[in-house]
C-alpha cells in the first residue's frame, strides 16, 4: 500500500514539474491538424527555428546555475550583436568573413553591457529578474536608440549612405544583410527529404553544450552552483560570491551577443530599432515552456522548449484561422502565451518556494517539540 501511495506521489510530483511542457504539447496537438501544414513543412521549419533560436536559448543556462533567475539583460547581448552587425555592414565586409568579425567585434560590447547589468543586479540581489528587465528596457530604448539613431553618422563614422537616415546620420530601419544570409547555414548544409539541415550551425550549437557540459566540472562552474544553492554557505567557504555572479552575466551576455549574430544571419534583415525587443521574452518563454524552472534548467530544456514553443508558433495562425476565420487570433494567441507561460512559470516558482519554506518550518517546529519532550 505504502509502495502504491509512493508511486502516486512520485507520479504527481512528475506531473506538477512538467505542467507546462505537456500544455504546450497538448495545445500543439489540437493546434497541429487544424493548422492542415503538412510533416515535411513543420519538419523543416522547425530544424530551421532551431538553427536560428538555440544558441541564445542556450546562454540563458549559465544564470540560473549561479542562481540569478532568468537572465532578461541577455537582450544587452543582443544589442551589442546588431551594433556589431551594423559596424561590419557598413564596412562591406560579408559572408563566413563578416559573420566572424561580427561575432568577435559583439565580444567587447557585450562584454562591457554584462559588466554594467552584473554589476546593478548584484546590487539588487533577490530581484534579479526584474531588475534585469527594467535595465532591459531602459538600455534597449533608452541607450541604445540614442546610438543608432543620433551617435552613429554624426560621432561615430558610418561611411556608406545606404545604411544612414537620409538626414545624414542615424541608421535606417532595416540593414540588408543580403549579402551574409544563411552563409552558416549553408555551409556543410545538406538536404534530406527536401529538409535543408544547417549542420554546420549545429556543430557551433554541438559545441556550445560540449562547453556548458564541460564548465559545469570546472572550479568556476562549481563555484556558480554553490552560489545558486546558498550565497551565505558559498561565502563562508571562501567563494567571492559577487565576483561569481557578475562572471556568469557577462559569460551569459556575450554567448547572446554571438546568438543574435547568428540569429539574424539567418534572417537575412536587421531590424535595427525593434531586432532585440522581443528576443529576451521569446528566449525565455521557450526554455519555461521546456520544463525549466527560476533555479534549474538543462540543455535538455533549451531544446524541448524550442520545438515546443516554435512549433506553437507555426500552427497558431493557421488554426485560429481555422476556428475563427481569422489568422490574426493566432498571432495574438502565440504573443499572449509567450507572456502568460512566463508569469505562470514565476509564479509556480514563488509558491513551490513558500511551500518549502512552509515544510521546513514544520519540520524544525516537530524536531523542536520532540526535544522539549525528551
Amino acid at each position: 500500500m505504502s509502495e502504491k501511495k509512493s508511486f502516486g506521489k512520485k507520479g504527481l510530483d512528475l506531473l506538477r514539474s512538467n505542467t507546462v511542457p505537456l500544455m504546450f504539447i497538448l495545445i500543439c496537438a489540437v493546434c497541429i491538424p487544424l493548422s492542415g501544414l503538412s510533416a515535411g513543412y513543420l519538419f523543416n521549419e522547425i530544424v530551421t527555428r532551431m538553427g536560428r533560436n538555440i544558441f541564445m536559448i542556450l546562454s540563458l543556462l549559465i544564470p540560473i546555475m549561479a542562481g540569478m533567475g532568468l537572465n532578461f539583460g541577455m537582450t544587452l547581448g543582443a544589442m551589442a550583436g546588431q551594433i556589431a552587425l551594423i559596424f561590419v555592414s557598413d564596412w562591406q565586409i560579408w559572408g563566413i568573413p563578416g559573420v566572424v568579425l561580427a561575432m568577435i567585434l559583439s565580444i567587447p560590447f557585450s562584454a562591457i553591457l554584462g559588466l554594467v547589468c552584473g554589476t546593478i543586479l548584484n546590487m539588487a540581489k533577490g530581484g534579479e529578474m526584474i531588475t534585469g528587465y527594467i535595465l532591459n528596457f531602459f538600455m534597449g530604448n533608452g541607450i541604445y536608440q540614442m546610438i543608432v539613431l543620433y551617435i552613429m553618422g554624426s560621432i561615430i563614422p558610418i561611411a556608406h549612405a545606404s545604411i544612414m537616415l537620409p538626414r545624414g546620420y542615424g541608421i535606417r530601419n532595416t540593414v540588408s544583410l543580403l549579402n551574409m544570409r544563411q552563409c552558416l547555414d549553408d555551409l556543410l548544409a545538406i538536404r534530406i527529404q527536401g529538409v535543408k539541415i544547417p549542420v554546420f550551425t549545429f556543430i557551433l550549437v554541438g559545441l556550445f553544450c560540449l562547453f556548458i557540459v564541460w564548465f559545469r566540472r570546472t572550479k568556476l562552474g562549481q563555484d556558480m552552483r554553490a552560489v545558486g544553492q546558498d550565497m551565505e554557505v558559498a561565502r563562508a567557504a571562501g567563494i567571492k560570491v559577487d565576483r561569481t555572479r557578475l562572471i556568469s552575466i557577462m559569460m551569459s551576455t556575450v554567448f547572446a551577443g554571438i546568438g543574435m549574430v547568428i540569429y539574424l544571419q539567418n534572417m537575412g534583415n536587421l531590424p535595427t530599432y525593434t531586432g532585440h525587443a522581443q528576443i529576451g521574452m521569446f528566449c525565455i518563454a521557450a526554455l519555461l515552456i521546456g520544463g525549466a524552472s527560476v533555479d534549474k534548467a538543462s540543455i535538455g530544456n533549451a531544446f524541448l522548449g524550442v520545438i515546443l514553443f516554435h512549433l506553437m508558433f507555426i500552427v497558431a495562425p493557421n488554426a485560429g484561422g481555422f476556428i475563427t476565420g481569422d489568422s490574426m487570433v493566432g498571432e495574438y494567441f502565440r504573443v499572449f502565451l509567450s507572456y502568460g507561460i512566463i508569469t505562470v512559470a514565476l509564479i509556480m516558482y514563488e509558491a513551490k518556494k513558500r511551500m518549502n519554506k512552509s515544510k521546513a518550518g514544520q519540520e524544525l517546529a516537530q524536531a523542536q517539540k520532540e526535544e522539549g519532550a525528551r
